[in-house]
């Protein structure tokens, strides 16, 4: 059993930035960040694999957001930058079934997810 937790989400206006935090109880494998808003499906956002060394970033969030991990914490970050109003979503931390980025775009590959933080993008 895995347990994420994610913080770090809020309120902000556009332009502005959040960093959400994502806690595990362990993590040897790959992670990723997902976003769902109200009444859409939920979206892949970005994923990293256990060395850190491999990322994929939605094209939506290129260049605007960065992922991070410390395997020492057991965490995983994502800086937001330049946030747009069409960011508002709730976001979830995610577990995947691999260590590599494997089909990591695919929600079916992330076998423990966590409760979702709260992400408010004002205009």
């Amino acid at each position: 059993q895995v347990h994420l937790v994610e913080s770090g989400g809020g309120l902000v206006q556009a332009g502005g930035s959040l960093r959400l935090s994502c806690a595990a109880s362990y993590s040897v494998y790959a992670m990723g960040w997902f976003r769902q808003a109200p009444g859409k499906e939920r979206e892949f956002v970005v994923a990293i694999d256990y060395e850190g060394e491999k990322i994929y970033y939605a094209d939506s969030v290129k260049g605007r957001f960065t992922i991070s991990r410390d395997n020492a914490k057991n965490a995983v970050y994502l800086q937001m930058n330049s946030l747009k109003p069409e960011d508002t979503a709730v976001y979830y931390c995610a577990k995947s079934i691999y260590r590599t980025l494997i089909n990591s775009k695919t929600a079916d590959r992330y076998d423990y997810w966590g409760q979702g933080t709260q992400v408010t993008v004002s205009s």
